[in-house]
């Protein structure tokens, strides 16, 4: 069974650099034999958050927030690709995952952070750590930071220079640490039930 990963990207402005690097992990992943699936919060355009899909009465929540949670229960394992604005976190993916809750519970997640700069978005992936075991996911080890994200990708959007190069050669040991913890969680939801 391949292994269904949703992978999140945040971003709203007009020259999203980011992008890039999802649509090559989505790539990257398929070629691996992973059902890989962009979620991208900008093509969603998710309201800024009012109430969580749960606080909708049943059949009452937006059509796109309610096949968004489908979505998310479905998977097997999520990848958040994670810009750096001002040493943070990007509002839309942030508010886009403010949507849910127990939908995200007992599943592995794994951190892409990226940036303009040398630091290529560590900060970023640091605070999403922390947001994403609160919100109920295991947050892998492996982690994925491309620095000088403008020139880390080729017109073609395949790697190129010395941040693609580091994200190729980073990104086997990444995929093999999201799929362990993927199979590992699949196979006790199988055994037993969650416990909340």
């Amino acid at each position: 069974m391949a292994d269904r990963i949703l992978i999140f990207y945040g971003s709203y402005r007009s020259d999203r650099q980011g992008i890039r690097l999802a649509q090559w992990l989505v790539r990257a992943f398929a070629a691996r034999g992973a059902a890989a699936e962009l979620v991208d919060a900008k093509a969603l355009d998710m309201p800024m958050l009012d109430r969580m899909y749960k606080e909708y009465a049943p059949g009452e929540a937006p059509p796109a927030l309610a096949d968004l949670a489908e979505r998310i229960k479905a998977a097997d394992a999520f990848v958040f690709v994670a810009g750096e604005y001002n040493w943070g976190v990007q509002p839309g993916l942030k508010n886009l995952t403010d949507h849910f809750l127990e939908e995200w519970f007992w599943r592995p997640a794994a951190i892409a952070s990226y940036s303009a700069g040398r630091f290529a978005g560590a900060r970023a992936g640091l605070a999403w750590h922390g947001i994403l075991s609160e919100m109920g996911m295991v947050v892998v080890s492996s982690s994925l930071a491309v620095g000088g994200i403008g020139h880390a990708f080729d017109a073609a959007g395949e790697p190129s220079g010395d941040g693609g190069g580091a994200l190729v050669r980073a990104f086997p040991r990444f995929a093999d640490d999201l799929a362990w913890w993927t199979d590992a969680a699949r196979t006790q939801r199988t055994r037993q039930a969650p416990p909340y």
